[in-house]
């Protein structure tokens, strides 16, 4: 079953909370921040929306492109990685809502996300965007940026590892997930962050 409190257009957590959204490659995770917090696309700073920070990886990015050519892309990769991250970590410290999109969910970087969350007082949650490959590669060619045949494998073996893990009652290391599919993601009008929700369990139910 997917996340109920999606279908009605609101999902919510404690204020300061770290959500990651994240999905497979297409699966609509970018368009779906751009619609809730009015981004251009075009942004190369992380974006302020009251009490909350919209982080995206594109925006690292952005950042560095054109400034790292002389780079092998491991290194650029890593260098815009570690931007995303420290970004992250700047928001938390501020005491900041972070609502951030993050493209990969192999454990490890899992980790160091609910590392980085406990390291400022927060918890980790993940907002877990569900569709099928093929959805997801439509995605990719709509968009114009398809990713590598083996880089996909790699990421929908992850995925399907991680939803399985959620699906058996296990979002660790985050507190707790919830998934929505792409229609579902449709009818989302917020993400908000109130203060009578519960850090670990009340109103962060795992879901199918």
């Amino acid at each position: 079953m997917l996340d109920e409190g999606a279908r009605t257009g609101t999902v919510r957590y404690p204020p300061g909370s770290l959500v990651i959204l994240t999905g497979l490659p297409g699966a609509g995770k970018t368009t779906l921040l751009r619609r809730l917090y009015a981004l251009d696309g075009a942004e190369s700073l992380p974006v302020a929306r009251e009490a909350v920070t919209v982080i995206d990886t594109y925006q690292a990015k952005r950042h560095w492109a054109g400034r790292l050519a002389w780079a092998p892309h491991p290194v650029r990769r890593a260098v815009v990685f570690a931007t995303h991250l420290s970004r992250i970590s700047r928001a938390l410290a501020d005491g900041r809502s972070v609502v951030a999109h993050n493209r990969g969910c192999a454990p490890s970087v899992l980790r160091g996300l609910d590392w980085l969350a406990r390291r400022h007082g927060a918890r980790l949650h993940l907002l877990l965007l569900d569709t099928t490959p093929e959805a997801a590669l439509a995605g990719q060619r709509e968009r114009g940026r398809v990713v590598a045949a083996r880089t996909f494998a790699r990421h929908r073996r992850r995925w399907e590892e991680l939803m399985a893990r959620v699906r058996n009652g296990d979002p660790a290391p985050a507190a707790a997930a919830r998934v929505v599919d792409r229609g579902t993601a449709a009818l989302l009008e917020a993400i908000l962050f109130e203060a009578d929700q519960d850090p670990v369990s009340g109103g962060f139910p795992i879901t199918e």
